[in-house]
């Protein structure tokens, strides 16, 4: 016991030894150490900052879809279901859901949970008031008096539909926060206003509060009755959609399962038929796009590990020139008794702290790069430990693989001729 504990107590004795000898003679070679810890710095940057834009790339998405409503979910036709998978065949077309389809379910739901009926009348309409245009891509929807419930949208100022004003579809608009600004400057006073869309006049009822711009989401639209939308835009053929919500998370699986009985009930469909309408759920979608950047982060991987190796390739040929260098040196010690795996153990130490040096610099300049990265596109900062650990690890190999070999070189330098080097 007492051999081991005075065996380990050498060894650490020796390990601190050479790595205190390693980095005293990094400290001497200043200029040159700085030019090779730049080039491990700029290889782990790459592979830390790209993989750490993509990590808030990825809580920019689960972040964006949440917005739609946690306790959300909608009911539309299959044929306009998020695809994001790789089949090739043919997409089968589903028949569509009307309007009376709609109204069926609505006055079935409705009593359960809130159900708003949606459509979209125009995705590029134009809106005027006085001398102020609307560039042609805002998005009219014609909807009822639950749509601003189901799309987590309040009123800033103003009202909602009435029951009545959705039954008879009277020319009355609801503006997002983003048409009121650029039509009337201060959006609350929209509200009592008229406006033309696509040349037809609508008198502004309320106007929302703001959500900010977003991947999914967006102030640029307005609301009309659907019925209004039915008698002046051409959408007697268009798939509606259904939209409900649900009192918490908790009960959304049961909702959803309610919804579907409803729906193909009112779609007339037989026990042995499959849906045809889509359930769409935020958290699905986010699900399914942050499964995709799994192929991202792969190829941010490659190519962070081709620049690392490209770097490593560098670091190696710098170690090399070093050696040559310090001909002499090796040569003295050698003469005043440093053995072969003394001289191995120094060069080699020396590669492993440069890297880990240039490491640190890198992965802290990667960090930073890949949360800018991240807030331009609307991600959270993020400390991504994961990428840390890979980081560090990999610095950890470079060292060993581009220092082995130059280390290996000084170790079987011969003292004499090391000493005439010129």
């Amino acid at each position: 016991m007492n051999f081991i504990s005075k065996t380990s107590y050498l060894y650490i004795v020796n390990l601190f030894s050479t790595i205190s000898l390693a980095y005293r003679s990094i400290k001497q070679n200043g200029i040159k150490t700085v030019i090779t810890c730049c080039i491990i710095a700029v290889g782990i940057m790459s592979l830390v900052g790209i993989l750490t834009a993509i990590d808030g790339l990825k809580t920019y998405l689960t972040k964006d879809f949440s917005a739609m409503g946690a306790n959300t979910f909608k009911l539309r036709n299959a044929s306009l279901g998020v695809r994001l998978d790789d089949d090739d065949e043919k997409q089968k077309i589903y028949r569509k859901i009307n309007v009376r389809e709609a109204k069926a379910f609505k006055q079935k739901f409705n009593p359960v949970r809130p159900v708003s009926i949606q459509v979209i009348c125009s995705p590029m309409a134009t809106m005027k008031f006085k001398n102020e245009k609307s560039n042609p891509n805002i998005r009219i929807v014609g909807s009822d008096e639950n749509y601003l419930l189901t799309e987590g949208f309040s009123i800033l100022e103003g009202r909602n539909f009435t029951k009545k004003e959705i039954l008879s579809g009277p020319s009355v608009v609801i503006l997002g926060n983003e048409v009121a600004t650029k039509l009337y400057k201060e959006p609350e006073r929209s509200v009592g206003n008229f406006t033309l869309i696509d040349g037809k006049r609508y008198l502004v009822i309320g106007v929302c509060v703001g959500k900010g711009t977003s991947m999914i989401t967006n102030d640029n639209f307005a609301i009309i009755p659907f019925e209004n939308g039915r008698l002046h835009f051409q959408i007697g053929d268009a798939s509606y959609l259904l939209s409900v919500i649900a009192n918490n998370a908790e009960e959304l699986p049961q909702i959803i399962s309610d919804a579907k009985g409803i729906l193909r009930v009112v779609r007339g469909l037989s026990p042995r038929e499959e849906n045809d309408f889509d359930i769409l759920k935020s958290d699905s979608i986010s699900e399914m796009l942050v499964e995709k950047t799994q192929y991202v982060t792969l190829g941010g991987f490659i190519i962070g590990i081709i620049t690392l190796f490209g770097a490593a390739i560098g670091f190696m040929n710098i170690m090399l020139v070093s050696v040559t260098e310090r001909t002499r040196e090796i040569g003295t010690m050698k003469a005043i008794g440093a053995n072969n795996k003394s001289i191995l153990t120094q060069f080699l130490m020396e590669a492993i702290l440069i890297c880990q040096i240039g490491g640190a610099f890198g992965i802290l300049l990667g960090i930073t790069i890949g949360n800018l990265v991240s807030k331009m596109i609307g991600g959270a900062f993020i400390i991504p430990w994961n990428w840390i650990i890979v980081g560090v690890l990999f610095c950890l190999f470079v060292g060993l693989v581009s220092g082995i070999y130059p280390a290996f070189k000084a170790s079987r330098q011969d003292p004499i001729e090391a000493l005439r080097y010129e």
